[in-house]
C-alpha cells in the first residue's frame, strides 16, 4: 500500500463534481479492505485528515478535501454474497451500482436507489450521501435498505454496526475500549435528547441534510449503521455494507404527462402520489431544447414533463393504470404518451439521466453551476416552493433550468452564477443564504440526496436549531474525536463561498491557443470548465464509446474526466505549474485515442481530441516530436511519395528485416503490420473524373488519403453507386487533404496551411452547388466538425461544412432510387468520428433499402483511432480497446455474415486482429448493381 503523492495524481482528486478544490495531502488506492485498514493507519502516524471517495461524482463537494483521499472505486469492490431468498446482498464499497444491479437481475432483485450516475457510482458513496434516484419514491433512498455496516474509526477500531436492542446496546457499552465508549455515547446522546430527536427531525423523506439521528431512537431500534449513512465519511470508513433488495415489478410503463410549465407539474405532484408510482421525474422545456435534434422525439407538447412509471402484474394492467392516470389529469395536461416499448423508454429517460450534464450550460451557451441542485421540500408543497424559487431567481437575475424527482419534492437547478468575480462570489453566498430560508420556510432539506458537502453544511443553521447543531456536533464527536474524518463537512463546516474551483486562464495559456472553440466563445478556459466531474467516461459496462481508454485501463488519468481535471489544473497553476510544458498532462493525453466518443457521450459535451490536438501544438511547439508526428502525421505526404514506386515499397514492408527498422524509425508499434500500398491510387486511375460536371446533382468525391492510396477500390464503389443514384460525379482537378492526420499529432499550424490550400481548391465547385462526398468518416467529421474550430468564420470552410454529406446521407436524397436487393446479413462496426459527429440513421435506412439485415453493434471503438494504434507503446491498449466489445462480437459472426466498417482504421484493426476482411458500404452496394 503507498500513498501516492506526485504531481499527476494530485492533480487529479483535487475536485470531484462540485464547485470546490483542495490539493490533497495524497492519495491510496487500496486494492484489499486490509489495505483500506492500512491507509488509515497510515493517516493517523501523521495525524492527517482522511478523505474516504468513491466513484468521485458528487457535487456537494464532500469526496474532495485537503487530507488523504482513499479511492476504493479501482479494487475493492465486487458482490461477496447474494441471497435471493431474504433478499440481501453483501457488498464492498467500492463496487459500482451497475455491478450490483447485473448480480441481482437475474433473480428478479434490483437495489432500490438508482441515482442517474448508477454505471460509475459506488455503494460507499452512496452510503456516504445517502443517494436515492428516480425510484425511491417506491423503493427508499440508501438509508433505507442498508441492514448492516461494517466501519472502521479513525483510531482502528473496527466495528459492525446495525439495528440493536437494548440490551444489546447495554452489553456493548460494558465492553473496554473504543467499542464500549461508542455505545455509551451514543446511549446517553439518545437519553438526554429525546424530546428534541422527536420533534426536529422530521419524518419527511427526503430529509438527507445533517446526521440521521433518529434512526437512534428506541422506536427505530437504535440503529447505528442508519444513523452513519448520510454522515459523508465524517465519522468512519466502509469497508462493507449488507442491503436489501427489491422485487422487480412485473411489467412497467412509462407515462409521460405533458404540462405547460414547470410550476404545474410540480402542482400535479400530490394528484399522482395516489396511484403508488415507481417513479415521478421531472424536466423542464428549456432542459429539453439543448437536446442534440431528433433526441426528444415522442415527447407530447408541453413546457415542461413528468415521467411516470407504473407497475402492474400485466403489460395490460400497467397501461391501463397509465392511461386512467393521464384521464384524471386531462384538465391540467397538453398532453400524453404512454410507453410500453423497453427502448422508447429508456431514449426519453436518457433525457432525464443526463440532466446533471446537459444542464451545465443553458441554451445561450452560459455556464450555469451547482450550488443548489439539490434542494427538496415535502410533495405537497412544491409548486409553492418553486414559484417563491422562480422569483427569487428574478430578483437576483439568475437562469437555471429545472429537472429532478419531482414526486419526492426534490428539484435539480444548476444556475448562471458568477464564480469568476468578486462581487459575483458574493452574491453567490447571499443567493444560497437566500434560498436556504426559503427552504426551511417550506419544511424542506437544503438537501434532497446529494449531501451537504462544503456546498451546504454552512447553511445548515438555518435548517436546524443551534440545539441539533450541538448534537450533531456531539455525534461526530463520538466517533471522531480528533476531528479528522473529512472535516469541514457538516460540522464545523467551510465556507460556502470558499475554495472555489473556478479559474481564468491565464493569458499566457489562453492568448497563444490555435483553435477557435466556438462552442465555448472561443475560449480554451471556458472549454476546460465544461467538464463537471458527473463521470460518465468511468462507464466499465453498457454501450457508447466513452471512454475506451478508461474502459481498458480504469485508470482515473486515462478517463475524459481526470484528463479534463488535468488540464484544469494546468490551467489553475497551481499543482501543474509548467503549463503547455507539464509532461503529466503530456502522460494522461497519450493514451487518449482522440476518438470523439466523449464529443457525443460525455452529457457536457466535452471534446478531448481536440483539446489533445491543441495541447500537442503547444507542447510541442519549438521542440523534437516523437517519431510517430514525423511518419504519421504526415503519413498523406509519404503516401504521395510512395504511390511513386508502391511495389517497392510493398516489398521491403512485407519483409520483417526490412519493415522492423522502418517502424523503429517511424515510432510504430512492431507489432503492427505495415499496410499494403495500391498499385495505382484512385487519382491517378481515374483521371477522367477530373472534369467539369454537367448534371443537375453534382458531386465532388473527395479522394480521402486513405483509400486513394491503400483501398481505391472503395472510391469506385461509390462512383458506380452514386452515379448508379443519378449524381454527376467527379474529383478535384488537383490534390487535396483534410489535414487530419497533422490535428491529430497537434501539428495545427501545418493543418491549418493544409485546409486552407484545400479550400482554394474546392471553392468553385463549392459556389457552383457542388455537394462534397466524403467516404472516410474521419475526414468526412473533420469538415463538418473541427473545421469550424481550424478556420473559425471561414465563408468558404463553413460552405463546405454545410455541403458535405456521407454517401449514405447522398443516397437518401439521390435523384433516383438505387434498385437494388440483397440478400445478405451484416454487422457494422460504426467509426467514432461517425458516431460523435455525422450519426448513422441514414447509413442504417441504405442498408434497409437495400434488404440488407443489419445488426449495428453497440461495440464502441475499434482501438485503432487513426494513428493512435500504429503508435509504438499503445498495441496493448489499442488490442484491449478492440477485445472489449468490437472482436468478439466479429468472431461470433457466421461466416456468411458481411462485417462492414467505412472507417479505414476500423476495418484494418478488424483484418490485423480477427483475419476477417471488412468492406464499405459503397463495396456492399456495389454489388447489388453488378
Amino acid at each position: 500500500m503507498r500513498i501516492l503523492s506526485d504531481t499527476a495524481t494530485l492533480a487529479l482528486y483535487t475536485t470531484d463534481a462540485s464547485n470546490y478544490r483542495h490539493v490533497p495531502l495524497g492519495v491510496v488506492l487500496p486494492e484489499t479492505v486490509d489495505e483500506v485498514v492500512a491507509a488509515v493507519a497510515a493517516a493517523r502516524e501523521r495525524g492527517a485528515p482522511l478523505v474516504p471517495r468513491g466513484g468521485g461524482t458528487s457535487v456537494a463537494g464532500n469526496s474532495c478535501g485537503p487530507g488523504i483521499v482513499v479511492d476504493t472505486s479501482r479494487h475493492v469492490r465486487g458482490v461477496e454474497w447474494i441471497d435471493p431468498e431474504t433478499r440481501l446482498a453483501r457488498v464492498a464499497p467500492g463496487t459500482v451500482l451497475d455491478d450490483l444491479q447485473a448480480v441481482a437481475a437475474p433473480h428478479g432483485l434490483r437495489f432500490g436507489p438508482d441515482p442517474s450516475t448508477h454505471s460509475r457510482c459506488t455503494i460507499g458513496g452512496m452510503i456516504g450521501n445517502n443517494a436515492c434516484g428516480s425510484h425511491s419514491v417506491a423503493w427508499g433512498r440508501t438509508v433505507d435498505v442498508v441492514r448492516e455496516l461494517d466501519v472502521l474509526l479513525y483510531d482502528g477500531t473496527r466495528l459492525t454496526m446495525g439495528p440493536t436492542s437494548p440490551s444489546e446496546v447495554d452489553a456493548r457499552a460494558a465492553r473496554p475500549g473504543t467499542e464500549g465508549r461508542v455505545f455509551t455515547e451514543l446511549r446517553s446522546l439518545v437519553r438526554d435528547n429525546l424530546a428534541l430527536l422527536r420533534t426536529e427531525l422530521s419524518a419527511f423523506s427526503r430529509r438527507v441534510s445533517g446526521y440521521g439521528l433518529e434512526h437512534l431512537l428506541p422506536e427505530n431500534g437504535f440503529d447505528v449503521a442508519k444513523a452513519l449513512v448520510g454522515s459523508e465519511g465524517t465519522c468512519v470508513t466502509v469497508l462493507g455494507a449488507t442491503v436489501a433488495l427489491a422485487e422487480l415489478p412485473k411489467h412497467r410503463v412509462l407515462a409521460v404527462l405533458g404540462f405547460p410549465s414547470d410550476i404545474d407539474a410540480a402542482d400535479a405532484v400530490p394528484g399522482i402520489l395516489p396511484w403508488s408510482p415507481l417513479t415521478v421525474e421531472g424536466v423542464d422545456a428549456e432542459l429539453v431544447a439543448m437536446l442534440e435534434p431528433g433526441r426528444a422525439q415522442g415527447l407530447p407538447p408541453g413546457g415542461a414533463w413528468l415521467f411516470v412509471e407504473l407497475a402492474g402484474s400485466s403489460p395490460a394492467e400497467a397501461a391501463a393504470r397509465a392511461r386512467e392516470l393521464a384521464a384524471s389529469l386531462r384538465g391540467a395536461l397538453t398532453g400524453s404518451v404512454v410507453l410500453d416499448d423497453p427502448a422508447a423508454q429508456r431514449r426519453l429517460w436518457r433525457i432525464r439521466e443526463e440532466g446533471a450534464g446537459l444542464a451545465t450550460r443553458l441554451a445561450d451557451g452560459a455556464e450555469a453551476w451547482p450550488g443548489w441542485e439539490d434542494a427538496a421540500v415535502p410533495p405537497a408543497r412544491l409548486g409553492s416552493y418553486l414559484r417563491a424559487f422562480k422569483e427569487l431567481m428574478r430578483e437576483h437575475g439568475r437562469r437555471s433550468v429545472v429537472y429532478g424527482h419531482y414526486g419526492e419534492g426534490c428539484l435539480h437547478l444548476r444556475l448562471d452564477f458568477d464564480l469568476l468575480s468578486t462581487p459575483g462570489k458574493a452574491q453567490f453566498r447571499k443567493f444560497l443564504e437566500q434560498a436556504a430560508d426559503l427552504v426551511a420556510a417550506h419544511g424542506g432539506s437544503l438537501s434532497g440526496e446529494h449531501g451537504d458537502g462544503q456546498a451546504r453544511s454552512e447553511l445548515l443553521g438555518r435548517m436546524y436549531s443551534p440545539e441539533m447543531m450541538a448534537l450533531f456536533a456531539r455525534f461526530k464527536g463520538i466517533f471522531d474525536p480528533a476531528g479528522r474524518m473529512n472535516p469541514g463537512i457538516i460540522v464545523d463546516p467551510r465556507p460556502v463561498d470558499a475554495d472555489l474551483r473556478v479559474r481564468r486562464a491565464p493569458l499566457a495559456l489562453e492568448d497563444v491557443t490555435v483553435l477557435g472553440y466556438p462552442e465555448d466563445r472561443g475560449s480554451f478556459g471556458q472549454a476546460m470548465r465544461r467538464c463537471v466531474g458527473v463521470g460518465k467516461c468511468r462507464n466499465t459496462s453498457g454501450g457508447g464509446v466513452m471512454c475506451p481508454s478508461y474502459r481498458a485501463t480504469r485508470e482515473e488519468q486515462h478517463s475524459t474526466r481526470g484528463r479534463a481535471h488535468l488540464l484544469a489544473e494546468m490551467v489553475n497553476g497551481e499543482v501543474i505549474k509548467d503549463g503547455w510544458a507539464s509532461e503529466e498532462v503530456a502522460e494522461a493525453l497519450d493514451l487518449c485515442l482522440s476518438c470523439k466518443g466523449c464529443l457525443s457521450d460525455c452529457p457536457v459535451d466535452v471534446d478531448m481530441a481536440t483539446y489533445k490536438a491543441e495541447f500537442l501544438h503547444q507542447h510541442y511547439r519549438g521542440r523534437r516530436r516523437p517519431a510517430s508526428h514525423y511518419s504519421m502525421g504526415w503519413l498523406p505526404m509519404w503516401l504521395r511519395a510512395v504511390s511513386l514506386a508502391p511495389r517497392v515499397a510493398n516489398f521491403f514492408s512485407r519483409r520483417r528485416w526490412a519493415a522492423g527498422p522502418l517502424k523503429r524509425l517511424g515510432g510504430i508499434a512492431a507489432e503492427r503490420d505495415l499496410p499494403s500500398f495500391a498499385t495505382v491510387p484512385f487519382t491517378r486511375a481515374r483521371r477522367d473524373l477530373r472534369r467539369w460536371a454537367t448534371g443537375e446533382r453534382r458531386v465532388v468525391l473527395w479522394p480521402d488519403s486513405f483509400n486513394n492510396y491503400l483501398t481505391p477500390d472503395v472510391l469506385e464503389a461509390a462512383t458506380e453507386v452514386l452515379t448508379a443514384a443519378g449524381y454527376d460525379v467527379v474529383l478535384p482537378d488537383r490534390g487535396v487533404c483534410c489535414g487530419l492526420t497533422w490535428v491529430s499529432t497537434g501539428q495545427l499550424d501545418m493543418a491549418k496551411r493544409v485546409l486552407q490550400r484545400t479550400l482554394t481548391v474546392l471553392r468553385p465547385y463549392l459556389e457552383a452547388g457542388y455537394e462534397v462526398a466524403g467516404l472516410e468518416p474521419s475526414c468526412t467529421a473533420l469538415f463538418r466538425g473541427d473545421l469550424a474550430a481550424l478556420l473559425p468564420g471561414d465563408p468558404v470552410g463553413e460552405l463546405l461544412a454545410s455541403r458535405t454529406r456521407t454517401f449514405a446521407e447522398l443516397l437518401a436524397d439521390a435523384p433516383k432510387p438505387l434498385e437494388v436487393s440483397l440478400d445478405v446479413e451484416t454487422i457494422t462496426q460504426v467509426h467514432c468520428h461517425q458516431h460523435a459527429v455525422l450519426g448513422f440513421a441514414a447509413d442504417e435506412a441504405a442498408m434497409a433499402a437495400a434488404g440488407v439485415r443489419n445488426t449495428t453493434l453497440d461495440s464502441g471503438c475499434c482501438g485503432l483511432a487513426g494513428n493512435f494504434g500504429f503508435e509504438k507503446g499503445h498495441y496493448d491498449v489499442s488490442k484491449a480497446v478492440a477485445e472489449d466489445r468490437l472482436l468478439p462480437a466479429v468472431r461470433e459472426a457466421a461466416e456468411s455474415t458481411v462485417v462492414l466498417s467505412d472507417g479505414f482504421s476500423c476495418r484494418t484493426q478488424i483484418a490485423q486482429e480477427s483475419g476477417r476482411q471488412a468492406v464499405h458500404l459503397a463495396e456492399l452496394l456495389r454489388r447489388a448493381l453488378r
